[in-house]
């Protein structure tokens, strides 16, 4: 079987879309699937002004047709509902083809906040979006539910992983010399990441940023105190992890929070808000600390076993992540294509997603 998956958010992109989907493909053959990817790499694409490592595709329906043969699918699902999703989308009602699509990202949300286009609009359109698919996989009991009320339907559960032999506690310190104790948020710096309100946060030690985007520069400004790293990966990401304190997530819209399960891994306990995401990694475990006055919650924090956070995050594996992602697409298109109102349009002519996940 060869497993389509057509996706905005592609690299040079650094986030929770681009490293699930990037797991997945590595398990797929265990599962008996071969994976290929549609990106804006096989269309001409432009940068996002700001924004420059988002590309703005020029994908239509047409030029997924001329290179359907050649990627030869036998299943397809479509991972985000930009100019790509939505060619491939069109492509696949105009065949009878079934597919599967997910919700990483609030767009309504992120649109809302630079834009006055009302959410109910942006609901509205991404509903028609994915109710023609046969199948919308969600990450979280708490997304599932708050779809399922704003009317979404055959909407399917797909968590995510951690890798915890790269995510673990380490005895070396990467932070050596920084004032302690250590607050660290890793993560996109734009506005819908609220990183504001940690920075904001009268908190002792060092505050430390772990990121890049389009807010860096005021942010850096704004707090000069804070030390910002830019982008880190690998070993090097692993081990700031586990030199830090506290990891404090201030987002109110991610939809699940992969940095959450990366900060568990490496024995740091987590300071959030108690949303979507927050609440089901870390709501009835003892891994840290929710609560709406989140400087309250990041000192708690400290006092939350290192032992303990890395407990809850070695529930949670990409293997599992694979076995609900596969047979998601097994069901789904074991079922018959769905028929519905094909004019759906993308809003404002493309959609683009950031480090939901």
């Amino acid at each position: 079987m060869r497993l389509l998956i057509a996706t905005d958010a592609w690299h040079p992109q650094v986030n929770g879309v681009v490293r699930s989907l990037e797991h997945m493909a590595q398990a797929g053959r265990a599962f008996g699937f071969d994976t290929v990817f549609l990106t804006h790499q096989d269309f001409a694409s432009a940068p996002l002004p700001g924004y420059p490592e988002i590309r703005l595709s020029y994908a239509t329906r047409s030029k997924v047709a001329r290179l359907w043969d050649g990627l030869a699918p036998t299943h397809v699902h479509i991972a985000t509902e930009g100019t790509v999703g939505y060619a491939t989308r069109r492509f696949c009602l105009d065949r009878g083809r079934p597919f599967t699509t997910s919700y990483h990202t609030r767009f309504p949300e992120y649109l809302a906040a630079r834009l006055p286009v009302p959410e109910a609009w942006s609901y509205a359109w991404l509903r028609r979006f994915h109710g023609a698919s046969n199948g919308t996989m969600v990450s979280t009991p708490s997304l599932e539910r708050e779809l399922a009320g704003r009317g979404f339907t055959g909407l399917m559960r797909w968590t995510r992983g951690v890798d915890t032999d790269l995510f673990r506690p380490q005895t070396s310190n990467a932070l050596d010399g920084l004032p302690r104790p250590i607050f660290l948020f890793v993560g996109r710096l734009a506005v819908e990441k609220n990183v504001a309100a940690f920075l904001d946060l009268d908190l002792p030690g060092t505050k430390v940023v772990v990121g890049d985007g389009p807010d860096r520069t005021r942010l850096a400004a704004l707090h000069p105190a804070a030390r910002f790293l830019g982008t880190r990966e690998g070993e090097d990401l692993a081990a700031i992890y586990a030199s830090s304190d506290v990891f404090v997530f201030p987002s109110l819209t991610d939809t699940f929070g992969i940095v959450l399960l990366e900060a568990l891994a490496s024995g740091l306990p987590v300071a959030a808000y108690p949303v979507t995401g927050p609440l089901d990694v870390i709501g009835g475990t003892r891994a840290g600390i929710l609560d709406g006055d989140l400087r309250a919650g990041a000192l708690a924090a400290l006092e939350v076993p290192r032992e303990t956070c890395r407990a809850e995050a070695l529930r949670y594996t990409w293997t599992e992540s694979a076995r609900q992602f596969f047979g998601n697409i097994e069901r789904a298109h074991a079922m018959p294509p769905q028929r519905l109102d094909r004019r759906v349009h993308p809003v404002g002519g493309a959609v683009q997603h950031g480090q939901g996940g």
